[in-house]
């Protein structure tokens, strides 16, 4: 028998009041398939995806077979998000190298778009997590009415209410302020760390190497003559010259 979720009272936050203000560079741009006819920008919504939910994915993190189902409408942008959230790259780079709590908070802020409301709240779905794994952790998620409600089946989710008019700067994006790793792994990993080399190595393709007879290699001859230094001369006192044996005898 599976573990109810456990009650946590919503915090007020700047996500859960309406806003009124007028649409600026500095709001999100909202990605939905509701209005999307082009290849472009289907392309567009899926780069936005890979942002939100990896902040960054290399050609190995991809999922080129989501990424077709999704061009070809046999998906939702929801089911994308989710295969997402399975996908091993994200169990590799957030599940195992944090804590359940850790790994609640980041899955909050990415899917649902807003800072966990209280410990309580990350208690309540880390529980979720140890009793049905991740799985059944990310479709509460997407299955939940917060969701729903604010994105549907058709739009990728976003930081919502991250800047305000009454103020100058906004809050942090998600990817700067819960970073990737947790302390404990950022010192099992030893970063971050000062990289130093004491000498610049430049790399010349083999193409582009001076041959035999090429003028540019005298440049350097050249400056080794002119910092080569010849013997000192030594110095000898007056007092120790004989002057007997110096003079040639006649």
């Amino acid at each position: 028998m599976a573990i109810p979720l456990l009650q946590y009272g919503p915090k007020s936050q700047n996500a859960r009041v309406t806003g009124y203000e007028v649409g600026s560079e500095e709001q999100p741009k909202i990605y939905t398939t509701e209005n999307q006819l082009s290849p472009t920008a289907t392309g567009e919504l899926i780069e936005a995806a890979y942002r939100q939910i990896f902040f960054h994915a290399f050609k190995w993190d991809r999922e080129p077979f989501l990424e077709s189902q999704l061009r070809n409408g046999q998906i939702t942008v929801r089911d994308f998000i989710r295969g997402l959230l399975l996908s091993k790259t994200f169990r590799n780079s957030f599940y195992e190298k944090n804590s359940n709590y850790r790994f609640v908070e980041q899955c909050v802020q990415r899917v649902l778009g807003r800072d966990v409301y209280s410990e309580r709240e990350k208690i309540a779905w880390s529980i979720v997590v140890a009793t049905k794994g991740i799985k059944g952790f990310v479709d509460e998620l997407l299955n939940s009415e917060e969701y729903l409600e604010n994105f549907g089946y058709d739009t990728v989710p976003y930081q919502r209410r991250r800047i305000l008019p009454g103020r100058e700067q906004g809050e942090r994006p998600f990817n700067i302020k819960s970073p990737r790793y947790e302390d404990y792994y950022r010192g099992v990993l030893g970063f971050p760390q000062i990289v130093w080399q004491n000498e610049i190595r430049r790399f010349v393709p083999q193409e582009q190497k001076p041959k035999a007879g090429d003028p540019s290699q005298y440049l350097g001859l050249a400056r080794s003559l002119s910092s080569a230094k010849g013997s000192p001369v030594p110095r000898v006192s007056a007092m120790n010259i004989d002057i007997e044996k110096s003079v040639p005898r006649r």
